[in-house]
């Protein structure tokens, strides 16, 4: 019995890491005894990133000037490894780095140039390392699975994005938004904590408690308490909380690891509705007339996510789909600007109006307000019964309303998945827009990056 539970979540397991590639089975998986009741399995990938960026008005790259970049950047390469000890018993790890570029990334103390330049030789890091118990095994015919762990996790509750895997996105990466606390208070959306996760039927559940990272940005002291701004300060922060429900209405998802899946391509038949939550008591501070106000990080959101083979079978077309509704308090007037891979920095001699976000492609990205996102992609049908190349043309749309702005922004994203191996090989070209405000109450313009991605994955 022990040994059919064990398959039977190796499978799950398998299913959920091979999106749309029949080819590929359970990867590189070593067993441990000669039943395979004990193994431990290695997942290695790597993500590429071309791009042609339009920057923000004042922004310098290699003390010159510009208003647009070409680069090419590592955006991750990472290895996770997981051990079965027992039926109960798991063991994870998740090692790597991110966002090296050819002006920055490297490891913490590398400057100028050099063996160790500011861009080269990143610092390898723990991404997730957690110990995992499970107390009520899943069953067949048991309706009910409960598993504990505890360590740095993943299981941040909020959404089904915010514990998005990395390696099977829609769109060319995550928004960002999704992980709003991403590098000050979590380690790149991950805190340490306990973690409880299992299902009920069709609602699976997962919530965790928390010790978030300590964060001491200093608040700027205002007359007027109107005009306050929240900022990331909780010293020794008191626990955090964090929660995601979510019902499956046609087929189940694994839960073996809580990576979401951001498209099936059509290999699984998926409607879910979701809700989440994170609250962290006096996360954030303010400073008015020398007196200072401590305020509570209060995160909601609501989702629904679909994924449905459509039309005939043997041509494996699909459609999918994903909105989500963030309602974000960090107290008053919060706001944060941020820019993936951004190689941009101030330039001084730059006489013009600047964008209120800051050089390069820094944008307002987190902050107390309203977010709604909303992706959408269809896979073409199959002329052949092995194509060498699946075509999956995507668009997202995002809208951001925040406190602190007394504008809101649309921006977009449009694009195309080239799958060479479902997504174990896969170029994706995407094209997105972004808000320059140059007043909070005036977008100057939108800017534009082009961006094309390589992902290999085993």
């Amino acid at each position: 019995m022990k040994k059919g539970i064990v398959l039977a979540a190796l499978w799950s397991a398998a299913l959920s890491f091979a999106q749309g590639s029949p080819d590929y089975g359970g990867g590189l998986k070593f067993n441990l005894n000669t039943e395979g009741s004990k193994y431990m399995r290695f997942i290695a990938w790597n993500q590429i990133w071309a791009r042609s960026s339009e920057l923000n008005p004042g922004t310098m790259i290699g003390e010159q000037g510009a208003t647009k970049q070409e680069d090419i950047g590592l955006r991750r390469l990472r290895i996770l490894a997981y051990a079965q000890i027992s039926p109960r018993y798991m063991i994870v790890t998740h090692i790597g780095i991110n966002n090296q570029t050819f002006i920055n990334g490297g490891a913490a103390g590398s400057q100028n140039t050099g063996g160790y330049g500011a861009g080269k030789k990143p610092g390898l890091f723990f991404h997730d390392a957690w110990n995992e118990y499970a107390v009520v095994l899943p069953k067949e015919n048991k309706p009910f699975s409960l598993s504990v762990g505890a360590g740095l996790h993943y299981y941040m509750g909020l959404s089904r994005m915010t514990m998005s895997s990395t390696l099977n996105y829609m769109t060319i990466d995550a928004p960002i938004f999704n992980w709003p606390l991403i590098e000050n208070s979590d380690q790149f959306a991950r805190q340490m904590g306990i973690f409880v996760k299992g299902k009920y039927n069709r609602l699976e559940y997962r919530m965790s408690i928390n010790k978030p990272f300590a964060t001491n940005v200093t608040p700027v002291n205002v007359t007027d308490p109107n005009v306050a701004v929240a900022v990331d300060n909780n010293n020794n922060a008191r626990w955090s909380k964090a929660g995601y429900f979510e019902y499956q209405f046609f087929d189940k998802e694994s839960n073996l690891l809580p990576f979401k899946v951001g498209t099936y391509l059509g290999t699984k038949k998926m409607f879910n509705i979701g809700a989440g939550f994170y609250t962290a008591p006096s996360g954030t501070k303010t400073s008015v007339n020398g007196v200072t106000e401590r305020h509570d990080i209060n995160l909601f959101s609501g989702d629904v996510f679909l994924d449905l083979p459509v039309g005939d079978k043997a041509k494996k077309a699909a459609i999918t789909a994903y909105s989500v509704l963030y309602d974000y308090d960090f107290g008053p007037n919060y706001l944060r600007n941020i820019g993936i891979m951004n190689e941009g920095v101030a330039d001084n001699t730059y006489t013009g109006t600047r964008a209120l976000a800051g050089p390069g492609n820094l944008q307002p990205m987190v902050g107390s307000g309203t977010i709604w996102y909303t992706q959408a992609g269809y896979l073409i049908p199959n002329k052949d019964e092995k194509p060498k190349v699946r075509v999956q043309p995507f668009a997202a749309y995002t809208y951001k309303d925040f406190d602190a702005l007394k504008k809101a922004s649309s921006q977009f994203d449009i694009g195309t998945n080239f799958f060479l191996d479902g997504h174990h090989a896969k170029i994706t070209a995407q094209y997105s827009t972004r808000p320059v405000y140059t007043a909070v109450d005036k977008i100057d313009s939108y800017k534009g990056e082009i961006l094309v991605q390589l992902q290999i994955y085993l």
